[in-house]
Parts: structure tokens; sequence; C-alpha cells
């Protein structure tokens, strides 16, 4: 026997036997030319402006998720049936979940709306990709399988609980690696003895937790607060963004009026720029690095808004933050905007891109409110006596936990910083 070993900081010794045909498989896949592309895309998009270690990319997060689904696999195996088909399904699509994360992640994806779940579904989908290539020499009926997993038809099953719920693949691994990247601290869980604590409810066909591991759980939804607070929600990190946003806008809007110096209209970043579909050789040249070298370029454009605003991304020139959290009624906020707004635009500036507002919000533990509809998504815990029950009846923390964490921020250029804040008092 032997097998391929990769070193990750998070989860230590990923290992692929040889004579395991999954093991192969995903090796495979891992250096499918999609999937080596994340390398080129950073996982916290420009939080390294706020945490300079924060440069870890979407390929070692998408390795995490997909070894902590095997894991998970392998801990459920202990005391219950695995289907081998389902695993297969599960593991793989573990691995490719972020297939279609462009540069930038979000931010771009909302000014070009280019979706990245489809982008995902496509690449999968197209027998031009190396990764449909892959899966298909592997099993004909395995790209399929996979985009009917992903979309959780014909049904929701315990296997899609692995990868997307409260207490999923993607949450662990994230949680753990952005904590050890940032070097911030506060995101840190015991991973080990949540997994232990596994099992499945056969009568709902979901992921449950034994009794014993409520406080691992409670640390595990007290990190998810903390590193949404602390660094998801980073003022820094979120100034960067909407900056990064309205550079974005800037260059698409000038793209419309054929007034975009660079790129060139048959490159990958002005067709993504417009929403335009990309080719499967396209879309392994979109990532972060084919838009970074358009910023160095947009720093000396004839266009002083675009111009500025790539500079303060490139050079750390990060907007000013005026909290406005404690402003909770929507006639006084939006008053203090306008009047912020006119400040700007009287002064000479720009309002539509000398500030921008800002309202994060997220809430930690999400608690099942039938009134509501949808999926039903708490945490069930497995009793002692067998009994399963919510999480939330159990758990003091969840009070806390199940409110949302919110803020409202004004994010002003430097320059107008001073008087902005002044014109608000």
């Amino acid at each position: 026997m032997t097998e391929k070993i990769i070193r990750d900081p998070v989860h230590d010794v990923i290992a692929f036997r040889n004579d395991r045909p999954l093991d192969r498989l995903l090796f495979s896949l891992i250096n499918a030319s999609e999937v080596q592309r994340l390398r080129r895309v950073r996982q916290l998009g420009l939080a390294h402006l706020a945490y300079p270690g924060a440069d870890h990319s979407r390929y070692s997060h998408s390795l995490g998720v997909m070894e902590t689904a095997r894991r998970m696999l392998d801990q459920l195996r202990r005391s219950h049936d695995i289907d081998p088909a389902s695993e297969v399904v599960c593991v793989v699509s573990a691995l490719l979940h972020d297939l279609g994360h462009g540069p930038f992640s979000h931010v771009f994806e909302r000014v070009s709306g280019i979706d990245h779940e489809d982008l995902t579904r496509r690449v999968i989908e197209d027998p031009e990709t190396d990764v449909h290539r892959r899966l298909a020499d592997h099993d004909r009926a395995l790209p399929a399988m996979v985009l009917q997993f992903l979309a959780e038809k014909p049904k929701r099953t315990l296997y899609n609980d692995i990868l997307s719920s409260q207490l999923d693949a993607d949450r662990f691994d994230y949680l753990l690696r952005d904590n050890l990247m940032t070097g911030c601290r506060y995101g840190d869980y015991d991973l080990r003895w949540l997994l232990q604590s596994l099992t499945i409810d056969r009568a709902t066909d979901r992921i449950a937790i034994y009794w014993k591991g409520v406080s691992a759980v409670e640390s595990y939804l007290q990190a998810r607060y903390h590193m949404y607070r602390n660094v998801y929600f980073h003022k820094v990190v979120r100034g960067a963004e909407g900056m990064l946003k309205l550079a974005l806008q800037r260059a698409k809007r000038l793209a419309v009026q054929d007034r975009l110096e660079w790129p060139p209209r048959d490159t990958t970043v002005y067709k993504a720029l417009l929403g335009q579909q990309l080719s499967a050789d396209e879309f392994t040249d979109f990532d972060d690095v084919s838009v970074l070298h358009c910023f160095k370029l947009w720093t000396k454009s004839d266009d002083a808004v675009l111009a500025g605003l790539c500079r303060g991304l490139l050079y750390r020139r990060v907007y000013k933050t005026i909290d406005l959290t404690r402003v909770e009624d929507p006639a006084r906020l939006e008053r203090l905007l306008e009047i912020a707004a006119g400040t700007i635009d009287d002064g000479g500036g720009e309002s539509s891109y000398d500030m921008f507002y800002d309202e994060p919000k997220d809430t930690p533990y999400e608690t099942y409110q039938p009134q509501k509809g949808g999926d039903v998504n708490e945490i069930l815990i497995r009793e002692p006596d067998g009994r399963l029950v919510e999480f939330a009846s159990l758990s003091p923390t969840t009070q806390a936990l199940s409110r949302q964490l919110m803020f409202r921020r004004l994010h002003v250029s430097g320059e107008w910083k001073d008087a902005v804040e002044a014109s608000i008092k």
C-alpha cells in the first residue's frame, strides 16, 4: 500500500491511499485545473488588511472541508451503516462545493451578477472541464449525482447535513482555519470531541449529537459568534470590502460606457465584470491575480474615482469608520446619512464613492420557528434515554446566541471623515 500525504495546518495529515478507489478519485480531483485555480483565490478576500496572516486560499479550505467530511463519516460509521455510493457523492461534493467562487468571492459576485453556486454547477456538468472528465472517468453518472446532491434532490438526507447545516464540515473547517490564520484566537473549539459526539437519527435521517457533546456545541457556536464579531465584521475588513465593491462598480460603469482603458474586451475580467458567460478555459484564469493586476493598472487611470479607490485598496488607505450601531431609529439614521452625503457633496466630493453605509448581521444559532416555514435546521441532541431534543432546550447559551449580531457603520474617505463626523453630531 502506498499513500499520498498533504500536511495541513488545521487537520495535520490528510492522507490518500492508493488501494481505495474513493481516495484515488479525490486525489485526482485535487489536481484538476479548476480545483488548483482555488489556490489563487483568497478564502477571506481582503481580511489580510486587518489580519496580515489571513492569506490562506479557498483551495486549502476545500481540502479541509473534504477531510472534515471524511472524519464525520468515519465517526458515524462506528455505530451506523454508511451507504458507500452516498459517501462518494458527499465527500466529492465537500471538495468541490466552493469550485465556482470568483476573485474576492461575494463582492465580485454581487457586482457582476455571477452566482458562484451556478458556476460550480456549470463546471461540474461541462464535459470540457477537467473536473467533469475526472468524475466521469470514475463513474459516468457521478457528475449528475453530485449536481443532484448539491441541489438536495430528490430529498435532503443526513449526507446533506454533513455539507450544509448548523453543524457541517464547511463551518467546522473555516472557523478553525480562519481562527488559526488570522491569529485572533477567538474561533477555537474542540472539533475532536464534537466529532466524537456525532450520531444519526434514522427517523428523521438527520445528524444529531449525543448529550455529552453539548458543551462542545456551545463552544463551537460561541466561536462562530466571536469570529463574526471580530473577524468577518471587523471594521477594516468591511471597509475594504465596501471600497472593493465601489471600485468594481465604477469599473463596470466605465466598461458599459466604453471608457474603461483596461482590460481589453476579450479578457476574462472584462467579461466577468459585465456578467458574461465564461468558457472552461476562461474560468480557470478567473482569480484574484487577474483582478489585482487590473487594480495596479487602474491606479493610473484617467478616472480619478477608480484610481483613488484602487490606490486605497493596494496601499491600505481604508475608509474611516463612524459607528452608528446605537442609532436605532430608522428615520434618524436615514437623516444622518443624508446629512453626511450632503456634507461631502457640498464640499466638492462625490458621496456615491466617498462614503457608504454598511449593516452586517448574522445569527450565531438559528432556532426553528414553525411560523416562518422553511426547513427544520435546528441542532438535535440525543438524550441518555434515547429521546431527541432541540439544542435550545438544554443549553442556556442559546438565548444569547440566537440574538442577531449586527453593526451599523458609516465608512468615509479619510479626507471627509472629520467634516462628516462633525456634521452628524
